[in-house]
């Protein structure tokens, strides 16, 4: 399959831009090489050459698909997902993800038997990028102007794709840097660390007295960090001290955020004390991106720590993210702590529940029935967003609400929802 989808998209991408060569990048998982493989090949067999960028973010191959003017870019990760998943991301020449019609399109091609295939020396070839890591770090260094000296930050870098990119971008700047989790061994990625397991960094920041922490993904495309007493300061909160920054600097086009619905109601009466527009989209951060070109807004970004910031790059960047947010403390000498308590946080509650069949769930009468009776016995004082993972065998549960014995109620009662009718045959 991976052969075929690498040739399908070669072809797809190249008749899209009328380039040659595309960029592919992985993450520190086993699987990266065996698939690395297979969709190279695919991309050769269809007279494209192939540009290897090694172990790199995500991010780092939509700013390499721009800066060497490639046909498009392909990620092979799973992102935040355990090891023995695996992915196949695409960019375009400009560095977007596909759209879904543009993936349908690949989708349908993955059924021709392309009798035309070139053949000799038509046949496309594979180089290495040179240091493609230090290029993409030189790049997230040149979007600040202002020194992280003084800073100690420690870095959990999900034993992932920035293990080497996000401790050599800081410390570039000047920050004090200990990185953790940061020796891959094709295993080890996401496992009990990264931004989906953040304990382990909430202890180390206040052992090692640092002034922030910092958690990626395995992909490194989104961030999270952790303040001086170990308190997690989530995507939205990231994202409302940048957004506010930026008003102050005159630098928010628009004075315009773009947020998911699952962002915290806090987040949305920050931005309006701010006198800054919320637009708001579903779950991903590919809409994300839709509404922010469709809008000409610059920032937008997801509560699990997918940001975006458009005047730099075209995807969520966990680096680009993390510079940004430190440049904000220097600039500002403000700590985490401050600019974080800055922003209201309403009483959330997430739960993930493994499920058999996501669809079925979904579909069902009895959770829209229970939802719909949660939200009224919420009386407009909460929220209720039931969703299925796009790539897990996950119902996310999330309920908002204000005093505890109702958010405890509400969220188990619809956990249980979920649960009885994935038993049911």
């Amino acid at each position: 399959m991976a052969v075929k989808l690498g040739r399908a998209t070669a072809i797809f991408l190249a008749s899209q831009s009328k380039k040659k060569h595309i960029v592919i990048g992985r993450d520190t998982r086993i699987s990266g090489d065996m698939l690395q493989a297979a969709v190279s090949a695919g991309i050769c067999s269809a007279g494209v050459d192939v540009y290897l960028a090694g172990v790199v973010p995500t991010s780092a191959v939509a700013f390499l698909t721009k800066s060497l003017e490639a046909a498009g870019g392909v990620v092979i990760s799973a992102s935040h997902n355990p090891v023995e998943d695996n992915g196949i991301k695409f960019f375009d020449n400009r560095g977007y993800k596909l759209s879904e019609a543009q993936e349908q399109r690949i989708e349908a091609m993955l059924r021709d038997d392309f009798v035309d295939l070139p053949i000799g020396d038509k046949v496309g070839k594979i180089y290495k990028i040179d240091s493609a890591v230090d290029k993409y770090v030189d790049y997230i260094c040149s979007t600040v102007d202002v020194s992280l000296d003084g800073l100690k930050v420690v870095v959990d870098c999900a034993n992932g794709a920035a293990h080497s990119a996000s401790p050599k971008a800081l410390e570039k700047l000047g920050a004090e840097v200990m990185p953790i989790f940061n020796e891959p061994d094709g295993t080890n990625i996401n496992v009990r660390c990264g931004s989906t397991n953040i304990t382990a960094l909430c202890k180390k920041v206040v052992e090692h007295s640092a002034d922030i922490g910092i958690a990626h993904d395995g992909d490194a495309d989104r961030v999270l960090a952790v303040d001086s007493k170990g308190k997690v300061v989530d995507g939205d909160k990231i994202m409302a001290i940048c957004a506010k920054h930026l008003k102050d600097k005159g630098k928010l086009p628009l004075n315009t955020v773009v947020a998911t619905v699952m962002s915290n109601l806090g987040f949305h009466e920050a931005m309006k004390n701010c006198e800054i527009k919320t637009l708001t989209t579903k779950v991903g951060d590919r809409y994300v991106l839709e509404e922010m070109i469709k809008s000409g807004a610059k920032l937008g970004g997801e509560q699990s720590g997918h940001i975006i910031f458009l005047e730099h790059n075209t995807t969520g960047d966990g680096i680009l993210t993390a510079v940004q947010l430190l440049s904000i403390l220097k600039e500002t000498g403000r700590t985490i702590e401050e600019l974080a308590g800055e922003i209201p946080e309403y009483p959330q509650v997430l739960k993930n529940v493994r499920v058999s069949d996501k669809n079925k769930i979904m579909n069902s009468e009895e959770l829209k029935l229970a939802v719909a009776e949660i939200k009224s016995f919420l009386k407009g004082e909460g929220r209720v967003l039931v969703r299925a993972s796009g790539t897990e065998p996950l119902i996310r549960v999330m309920v908002e609400a204000k005093g505890a014995d109702k958010l405890k109620f509400a969220i188990d009662e619809l956990v249980s929802v979920v649960e009885r009718i994935d038993r049911e045959k």
